[in-house]
């Protein structure tokens, strides 16, 4: 049964004080603590421009022609696009157990790693990665909006540019600060918005792209293979980084279709990913997409050219809001006793430090895009991991357990870990170690020719070993 009742010192994250009923002109209150059902509210379709918001962005189109630049032609690309999107199904899974405990993703895997285990946790794939993933599309919209500075013929001076990461910075943090209300509220007139730019740009894409063109040396055999499974990797790396999506469905009332929050998270991250990244495909059948922005102005007329690089700026800040606002959540479950606000301030200080370090001083963001290539070997088990959990438990949390970090908790496990989490995480990541083919190449895929199967071997291994190891012990907990 799923408790109503959440432990009383769980409100001291939160300033002690139990959150009333938020609107969007207030801000959030409600942190990692329990939401009671007379806050519930919503409906599960309100998902779908949430997620929508959030994937009609400047990375999308980026990615979508880097696949042709590796050697794919436009429909084989479009293919790697449909598949490596389907990954967001699981997403879309995930985010039914937010209803369910009336909690966020970073309170719901203690019961996949236990109470300390989930510290862990939360500190990497929740905390550490979502700053880097801020970082990079913070620089990304940074780009775009230095090229509306130089429109204006202002001097582009290491002062200004600071000013410019700043201020995007601020007005991410601040729909992140507010929080769920106001991002529910916002994201159907962002997505509104977005789309109609992007219909734009797609007539005069479509106007000047060859769908049909071959590449130069196409690719065959295991060339060919080791390609097509990089570039579905590439794409699945998206919704993977996305362990979190109960953050955003848990105010929805339990009694919430749990198909319906399936499908409208999913369908709102689905639709406009494999739109947007195919356009980047088909652009790049035109035009150099090494650098997206400098080539599409090229084709582009001169009075849309600033829409259009606002439109970038507009879509990186709806996709950062979430990743703040997840880390917020994931500071807060690390142990921090700090308020939500506290936190998501503190993750955009780190976040900005980073981005004006990378742009200003050094090619870190260089050293930290390679290192992104490589969470697809934790991120993939880490989302395995935790939708294996909810499909074993039948979606059934109790929120008073949960809430519950004390010694002896339901949740604490042996010394506060769960050793069937920890160990099944750790076998997927191993196996997709040993698969992988980015920055180093593991022993599986030399011995396939190069051709990197991650991504399903830590998926497969992840899945048969907790299983394996929580069937019994979940079987006896939910009787």
């Amino acid at each position: 049964m799923v408790s109503t009742t959440p432990e009383p010192h769980q409100d001291d994250l939160d300033g002690g004080r139990t959150a009333p009923p938020g609107g969007a002109a207030r801000v959030e209150a409600h942190g990692i603590d329990h939401i009671p059902d007379a806050e519930r509210r919503g409906r599960p379709r309100d998902l779908f421009a949430v997620w929508a918001a959030a994937n009609v962005n400047y990375l999308s189109l980026l990615v979508g022609g880097a696949l042709v630049l590796m050697g794919l032609s436009f429909w084989q690309a479009v293919a790697v696009i449909v598949v490596g999107n389907l990954f967001w199904l699981l997403t879309g899974f995930l985010a039914i157990s937010g209803p369910a405990a009336g909690a966020p993703s970073e309170v719901i895997t203690r019961a996949v790693y236990g109470v300390r285990g989930n510290r862990l946790n939360n500190a990497v794939t929740g905390w550490l990665i979502s700053v880097c993933y801020f970082a990079l599309n913070l620089a990304a919209a940074a780009s775009a909006a230095f090229a509306l500075v130089r429109k204006t013929g202002l001097p582009l001076s290491t002062g200004i540019q600071a000013a410019v990461v700043v201020a995007i910075a601020a007005l991410t943090l601040a729909v992140s600060v507010y929080g769920h209300a106001l991002i529910v509220r916002l994201y159907l007139p962002i997505t509104l918005v977005l789309t109609a730019v992007f219909a734009v740009v797609a007539v005069f894409v479509v106007d000047h792209a060859d769908p049909g063109q071959v590449p130069a040396a196409p690719l065959t055999g295991t060339d060919l293979w080791a390609t097509v499974l990089a570039g579905v990797t590439l794409i699945a790396s998206g919704p993977l980084s996305y362990t979190t999506s109960a953050d955003f469905s848990r105010y929805l009332p339990r009694t919430a279709s749990a198909k319906a929050i399936t499908g409208w998270t999913a369908l709102g991250a689905f639709v406009p990913s494999v739109a947007v990244c195919s356009l980047g495909a088909l652009a790049a059948t035109a035009v150099d997409m090494t650098d997206p922005q400098t080539a599409l102005a090229a084709i582009l007329p001169g009075w849309f050219e600033p829409v259009f690089l606002l439109a970038l700026v507009l879509g990186t800040i709806a996709i950062n809001a979430l990743t703040a606002y997840s880390a917020g959540l994931a500071l807060q479950a690390v142990g921090l006793r700090v308020r939500r606000t506290v936190s998501v301030l503190a993750d955009g200080t780190v976040s900005v430090a980073l981005t004006l370090y990378a742009l200003l001083v050094s090619d870190f963001l260089d050293t930290v895009s390679d290192v992104l290539q490589l969470t697809v070997v934790l991120l993939g088990p880490a989302m395995t991991v935790y939708a294996t959990d909810i499909a074993l438990r039948r979606n059934h949390y109790d929120a008073a357990a949960l809430a519950d970090e004390r010694p002896g908790s339901p949740f604490w496990y042996r010394a506060g870990v769960n050793p069937a989490g920890a160990l099944a995480l750790a076998a997927g990541a191993g196996a997709a170690a040993l698969c992988v083919n980015t920055l180093y190449t593991g022993p599986v895929a030399e011995a396939l020719g190069g051709v990197d199967v991650a991504l399903p071997a830590g998926v497969v291994v992840t899945a048969v070993v907790y299983a394996a190891l929580m069937r019994t012990q979940v079987e006896r907990a939910t009787r």
